[in-house]
């Protein structure tokens, strides 16, 4: 019998949230979807794996059996599917590096080219990702290492070192009613439409929608956006407003768009992140990201 992976991760996603849409969340993808999932897995089976209920998803005696297992046999998986990737890029003397918009702003090239006096011959492979994909290609095991804004969906399985704080902005069209202010508190904006990510992507979006930080109240979308260009698009064509990193008015400038400071919302943070058993030339690439970005260490004091 041949089992797809895939749903094999939803399940046990599943069994540990004992809901489904917070399980949906976690794996970016919608509610019905996962539920086609689960029922295939149990299809392919033969047996019932969960008991479903307005109260969520009960594991049954055989799901629970099968529960126990399962993480290893996908622990095992990945390792091997890590191990044999990252083998063939050091066998070319390439350097899988993720990153989402501006990765480090102008500190990228600075530690790239530290990375090639310290490793010469070898290459850093820069691999931009979509905000549907917030760990920039980890999770799926296409990169040795990730420079991302934190947090990030699954943060807690890898190492993370905090690179740079910024703060957030708040991005509109020129054309808007509070474009020619100085400032903006965050309490104006509660009612305002907000381009916004995909619901899948979860603490994501609920993160750059400033979701705990609007006293309970849901915020409006606007739009839904899966690239810098697209939310640009919806930005300058009036159809929301929304946060960005302070950077973002240098990389991403555009006419139509303005960037105001914006007070009542905590700074974002870049990160890179890397497998605990990260190889010698990941760690080297880590290092030179912490050297050149005036990184902090993990009790907030520059390296």
């Amino acid at each position: 019998m041949d089992v797809d992976t895939r749903l094999l991760r939803s399940f046990v996603v599943v069994a540990e949230e004992g809901n489904l849409t917070r399980a949906a969340q976690r794996l970016f993808v919608s509610q019905p979807a996962l539920t086609k999932q689960i029922k295939q897995l149990e299809n392919l089976l033969g047996v019932q794996l969960f008991t479903r209920s307005r109260a969520g998803m009960a594991l049954t005696d055989l799901g629970t059996t099968f529960a126990r297992q399962v993480p290893a046999l996908l622990a095992g998986w990945d390792g091997v599917l890590r191990d044999t990737k990252s083998a063939a890029s050091r066998a070319a003397k390439v350097l899988r590096v993720g990153f989402l918009a501006s990765a480090a702003n102008e500190a990228t090239p600075e530690i790239i080219a530290a990375f090639a006096e310290r490793r010469p011959g070898w290459r850093v492979d820069m691999r931009q990702a979509t905000w549907s994909n917030p760990s920039a290609g980890l999770d799926d095991g296409d990169v040795d290492a990730a420079i991302t804004r934190l947090p990030f969906p699954g943060q807690e399985n890898w190492h993370v070192r905090v690179l740079l704080t910024e703060p957030r902005v708040i991005a509109l069209a020129t054309t808007h009613r509070l474009a020619g202010r100085d400032r903006v508190d965050f309490r104006e904006l509660w009612d305002e439409p907000f381009v916004a990510a995909a619901p899948e992507t979860g603490r994501w979006r609920d993160y750059w929608l400033a979701a705990d930080e609007r006293d309970g109240r849901q915020p409006r979308i606007g739009a839904v956006t899966d690239t810098p260009d697209e939310w640009l698009s919806a930005i300058a064509n009036g159809y929301g407003i929304a946060l960005a990193p302070e950077s973002s008015a240098r990389f991403y400038a555009r006419p139509g768009i303005t960037y105001l400071p914006v007070s009542g919302v905590e700074p974002t943070r870049v990160g890179v992140a890397f497998a605990a058993d990260a190889n010698a030339v990941t760690r080297d690439f880590v290092e030179c990201c912490v050297r050149n970005s005036g990184a902090l260490d993990a009790e907030g004091h520059q390296s």
